[in-house]
């Protein structure tokens, strides 16, 4: 696992290990979630998450809570120390990163730049 004894490249919340594990189970080909960093945005960077079918052996793979996470090895400098969180409530639902390393917010907060 990436990161320093003081710093994990990646956590996850209970809420956030919960929720993988439901929509890992919608997917019986899926063997861990992918995440990783793409240019998008008004500030400059945004998340992604899709199923991970298959190691490649080039990601960083993280286990937490029950959950692995395949980390693309273009994301590993911008989510170290981050916590992927879940948020629910009446009116939306998402995944939340908690991410030290960011600088600045575009005003939807779909990107980030560092």
């Amino acid at each position: 696992m990436f990161g320093t004894p003081d710093k994990q490249l990646l956590t996850l919340t209970d809420r956030a290990a919960e929720r993988v594990k439901s929509l890992m189970r919608m997917n019986d080909k899926a063997v861990g979630l992918k995440v990783g960093v793409k240019m998008a945005g008004c500030s400059g960077f945004s998340y992604t998450m899709d199923y991970a079918e298959e190691e490649t052996g080039r990601e960083d793979v993280i286990e937490d809570k029950g959950v692995k996470l395949l980390i693309e090895p273009s994301a590993t400098m911008f989510l170290l120390g981050t916590e992927l969180d879940w948020y629910e409530d009446q009116l939306e639902s998402r995944f939340v990163f908690n991410n030290p390393n960011v600088k600045g917010m575009c005003g939807c907060g779909e990107s980030f730049t560092v």
